[in-house]
């Protein structure tokens, strides 16, 4: 962030100073008292377990310059107004009864978009989509480094806190601000486009993740396309980047002034020649500044399509074909937890992909795992809830089950649910030590297993589970 005094934080967050004299400087935020150091703000959020307010002062004692509150601390500190929206408090829920937690967060969005717009050179890029995002944005940071200092959020930090958070570890050499953008209602990503406005926007797909919130995919298709209403005119640099395989993605082109970048079959960027092995997507980047050949380390053929969305964004600010080409081909996976596959020393291959699930990266993963057992080697879809999906629920799951079959996976384990159905190719267990106990007694040298369900099932401890049995044995 641009370095700044807490009297100015106080100016544009519209708080008051606090146990301060204004003069004492900030050069970064963090909400983990444990992390804070010297030229620190440290910010007092309520949470589940702790509320950061009870730790103003030991993050000051700590080194940290001041504390963003959201009501009076122990310590130097600016107190934030009350929020002007419920936006801001909706990841906190009942943490937050005072609303002191919101308070902060729309100050530090505040706080963020005055530093961000004060830093002229940077680039923003956002991204959006129901299923990819992540990998995506890892993939552009990747694509984007070899062009100059780029900041990228870890993991999905891409809500009310990630998103300023992130945008405030853009400072004055920081050369591309990639972010990742994330909504469960209406209005939610244009609030975040305010905090960090994009010059570049890409928009993955419009599936079923989050239908249950939203009511419908055309309502997810109206918020998602908040991000290209963002964007800046095409006259003033503006450049929507659209995937051409999803009509209503590629609809979102009436949506917006900025200039239109299309990806997938039929657009500007694509892909030829795609070929996989061992699960692994290898093609010929075609663009029209030139082709170049490509070969993902990244499992599954779906991220054919991330790494092409990357390609457009890295083109529109200076990357070369045969440069993308480079970084693509060596990019890993940098967030855990999707698609993270490890080999045992037994040869016993665990496919982590539990951060999340959605019908779309269901189908995604199963095909990617029969990708990687290539018709010779045994596979496990061993698969939890996807939450979110509202009424839609039966169904969406009944689609995947039917997925499971047409793929031919071997055996199919559902934990903790019966919606996948209960036929006899479904094999249920209870918990995810119901499942460790099958597969520590039933998983076999050369199987490929996957795992993989929405967050809240608690699935990565079932794969981390697998990889500590193998551990075990030896």
């Amino acid at each position: 962030m641009i370095e700044m005094r807490l009297a100015e934080v106080a100016a544009v967050t519209g708080g008051r100073l606090h146990r301060a004299t204004g003069d004492e400087p900030v050069t970064g935020v963090e909400f983990d008292s444990r992390k804070v150091g010297p030229g620190g703000l440290f910010l007092a959020l309520p949470g589940e377990r702790a509320d950061g307010h009870d730790f103003a002062a030991a993050a000051v004692a700590a080194g940290a310059s001041a504390v963003l509150a959201g009501r009076e601390v122990d310590a130097p500190a600016v107190i934030a107004p009350p929020a002007e929206d419920s936006f801001a408090g909706t990841d906190l829920g009942d943490a937050d009864p005072d609303g002191s937690g919101a308070a902060v967060l729309t100050a530090l969005g505040k706080l963020a978009r005055h530093s961000v717009t004060h830093l002229p050179e940077l680039q923003v890029v956002g991204v959006t989509g129901s299923s990819g995002k992540t990998s995506t944005k890892d993939l552009i940071a990747a694509v984007l480094r070899p062009l100059g200092e780029t900041v990228a959020p870890p993991g999905s930090f891409n809500n009310e806190l990630g998103h300023p958070w992130t945008a405030l570890r853009a400072g004055a050499g920081t050369r591309h601000l990639v972010l990742e953008l994330s909504a469960r209602g209406p209005g939610h990503i244009a609030r975040l486009c305010r905090v960090a406005p994009p010059r570049i926007g890409a928009v993955l797909n419009v599936g079923s993740a989050h239908v249950g919130e939203f009511g419908s995919p055309e309502a997810i298709a109206q918020a998602k396309g908040e991000l290209v209403e963002a964007l800046p005119a095409a006259a003033e640099g503006g450049v929507a980047v659209l995937n051409l395989d999803d009509p209503r993605v590629a609809a979102m082109a009436s949506r917006t002034a900025a200039r239109v970048v299309g990806y997938g079959t039929g657009g500007a960027v694509h892909a030829a020649d795609v070929r996989l092995e061992a699960g692994r997507a290898a093609f010929r980047l075609v663009t029209p500044a030139g082709e170049a050949p490509v070969a993902l380390k990244l499992v599954g053929e779906h991220h054919v399509g991330n790494a092409l969305a990357a390609a457009a964004v890295a083109l529109e600010l200076g990357g070369t074909p045969e440069g993308i080409a480079e970084a693509l081909s060596g990019a890993g996976a940098a967030s855990r937890w999707r698609m993270e596959v490890t080999d045992r020393a037994d040869g016993v291959t665990v496919v982590n992909d539990a951060y999340n699930a959605n019908p779309e990266s269901m189908t995604a993963a199963l095909r990617a795992l029969t990708a990687i057992g290539g018709g010779t080697r045994r596979t496990w879809a061993v698969l939890g809830p996807m939450a979110e999906l509202g009424d839609t629920a039966p169904a969406a799951h009944a689609q995947v089950a039917d997925v499971v079959r047409e793929l031919g996976v071997d055996r199919f384990v559902a934990v903790g649910t019966d919606l996948y159905g209960t036929d006899r190719t479904t094999e249920r267990v209870a918990d995810r030590e119901a499942a460790a106990a099958l597969l520590a007694e039933e998983v076999r040298a050369g199987d490929v297993v996957l795992v993989k369900a929405s967050r809240s099932a608690g699935l990565d401890r079932l794969a981390a589970a697998l990889l500590e049995q193998e551990l075990i044995r030896q």
